[in-house]
Formats: C-alpha cells, structure tokens, sequence
C-alpha cells in the first residue's frame, strides 16, 4: 500500500469517527426531545422538510442532493425510531411499489405493515394499528387511482405528505429466456405501463395467458412456483422471491411515475412550501365550476390538479379533486377556502402538507 493511499484512509477513519460522535449526539437529542413530547407526535412532516431542504442546498457536492436527502432521510429514521417506534401501513405484500414509496419516505427504522388492499391500510390507520399510511393515488401513464379517491372522500384520515416515486417494470421468471413463457402475473396498471413493450418484445405474446394480480409483489409470488411463468415487478420483488431478471425497465414511458399519499390523523403546519387537496361539488348548471373556482384566481394560488370523479350520491353527480399551491394557513389560500366554502354545495379540506 503507498503511503499516500494510507494516509487518506486514515483520514476516513477520523471522519468516520467524528460522524459517528455527531450521529449519536443528534440521537441523544431526539431522544430527549421525545421525553419531553411523550405521547406527543413523533413525525413532523414540514420539520422534515425543512431540513431536507436545507440540506440540499447547502450540499457542497461531491455527492448529488438526491442522495444527501436519501442520506438524511435515514439519520432521521434511527433518530425518530429512540423517541418511540413507528408503524407505517402500506398495499402489500413485501415488495410491492407501495413499500417502496414508505421506505423511501420514513426510512428503514420503522415497523411495516403489509395490507391486502388499499381499503385495509385505510382502515388500519382509521383503527390506529398503524401510525400512517401509504397508498397511491394517481400514475403518470395511467391517471388517478379511483379507489384511493373514493376512500378520501369518505374518511375523516388526513393528507400529511406525498411521495413521487419512479417506477420500474421488470420482467422476471424463473429462468432469464423469453421462449418459455406461456404466462404472465401482473397487476393491471403495471400490464397498462407495460403493454406496447410486450407486444414489441415477445414474437409469442398471441398464446401468452395474461393473469391478474392484486398487487405486483403478488405478481412475482405466483410466477415462483410456475416454470413457465413470468411476473411484472419490481426488481426488489424479483430479489425476495428468488426469481431471475428476464428484461428491465420494460415501461413504455421512461418517466414512468407514481404519487403516492401518507395519510394519518394530524394536521401539518406550513413547511414554506406547501400543497392543499380538496374535494368539492358543486349544483349542475352553467358556469358553475368556473365560479367555484374564481376565487382561487383572483386571489392568486394556483392549481395543479383537477379531476371529476363520481360522487355515489346520485346519477351524473360529481365531486372534484383540486390540488392548489400553498397551505391552508396561507393567507391568500385562506381567504380563498372561506369563498369556496360559502360557493360549494360540499368542500372537504383533506390536508396540507409539504411538496416533495
């Protein structure tokens, strides 16, 4: 070994020990914050962000900002986990996309509750066998996700955070060919996202059975125990079910994302940089959404998000998902909200919380 490689290990070494000091500090820290709160709330979403924030931007370099946040994002995990263990339930089962999006949300150091549906996270969070949830709620490619929607509109659970999580399709069997398959598990968004590439890529997608699936980790369960089977997955999901890599990143669009939601019951303070969701409806007659919505212009807080969807409570009624910039306690979105709740038949605020 040259003395000049020696001597910048050493170096590591003294800054592997004075981070080490510096981590056990901030933990001692959080621990004494969590005997203060007590059964206070543990996680603070626009905390989070701030210092995510602050981070990347005061990040020197080499390493990206992408992950500087991804770094920090698990010192507060260990962190959060010394003041009182957290338990986050997301559609699964283990190794699904949905898991994904929690871990890269709230670290490695919590508890992970696997649920069969999105009714059952829902519920698990309602009935407090989970702190929070994770679920999807609308994908690049394929639009919104009606059952998260639906469930929204009904509980009394709050929006404390969103997660844009890319997604990946894999195909994968148990061994690497293509000749081989005579059938595919898949859940049927990951199918959509996939679809041209398929017909593209297997000369025998024509005798190729296609097999629903609820979720993708489900997916890659049963294409492990069928020889001549294949599994749209994640890759992580290929790694826990012991199958091999047939083709990667089989989406038909690159960019391929997912929003995902943290739902619990607290409300958010503002971070700096904020997002609020709401649902409204309003009575049939010309003209109505734009005067529904003229507030939000004239005072000035932007829209990014609409969307219709069937409100259950008659034929053709609809309530509207709106997504709007900035945070209820705002003043502009405040002043906004009070004329939208004097001009809506039905306006449900559903959170704020801060924008990843």
């Amino acid at each position: 070994m040259s003395e000049e490689l020696k001597q910048l290990r050493n170096q590591i070494d003294t800054i592997d020990e004075e981070l080490l000091l510096l981590i056990s500090k901030r933990a001692g820290l959080a621990q004494q914050i969590g005997k203060i709160k007590k059964s206070g709330i543990i996680y603070r979403p626009e905390r989070e962000a701030q210092i995510l924030t602050r981070m990347q931007e005061q990040n020197p370099g080499p390493i990206s900002s992408k992950h500087i946040k991804q770094l920090f994002i698990e010192i507060m995990s260990v962190c959060r986990a010394l003041e009182r263990p957290m338990s986050v339930a997301y559609l699964g089962p283990s190794g699904t996309f949905s898991e994904d999006a929690a871990l890269k949300r709230f670290g490695n150091a919590i508890s992970t509750l696997a649920c069969d549906s999105i009714d059952e996270v829902f519920r698990a969070v309602e009935s407090d066998s989970a702190n929070y949830g994770v679920v999807p709620v609308e994908n690049s490619t394929e639009g919104a996700v009606g059952r998260t929607m639906d469930l929204l509109l009904q509980t009394s659970l709050i929006i404390c955070g969103e997660i844009q999580l890319a997604i990946h399709q894999f195909l994968m069997a148990q061994q690497s060919g293509l000749s081989h398959i005579k059938k595919i598990y898949t859940h049927p968004q990951s199918f959509a996202q996939c679809h041209q590439w398929l017909k593209v890529n297997l000369p025998q997608i024509s005798d190729i059975a296609f097999v629903t699936t609820a979720s993708n980790a489900e997916a890659a369960r049963q294409a492990a125990a069928d020889a001549h089977a294949a599994a749209i997955a994640s890759k992580r999901a290929a790694e826990l079910f012991g199958l091999s890599i047939c083709a990667e990143n089989i989406e038909d669009d690159p960019k391929n994302t997912t929003r995902f939601l943290v739902i619990g019951k607290q409300l958010v303070d503002a971070s700096g940089k904020d997002k609020t969701s709401l649902i409204l409806s309003t009575s049939n007659h010309s003209g109505a959404i734009y005067k529904l919505l003229e507030p939000l212009a004239r005072y000035g807080v932007s829209m990014s998000r609409l969307e219709s969807r069937p409100s259950r409570a008659g034929l053709w009624q609809y309530v509207f998902f709106v997504d709007i910039e900035g945070h209820q306690q705002d003043q502009k979105v405040a002043a906004a909200l009070v004329e939208l709740r004097d001009k809506a038949a039905f306006l449900k605020i559903l959170g704020s919380y801060p924008v990843t």
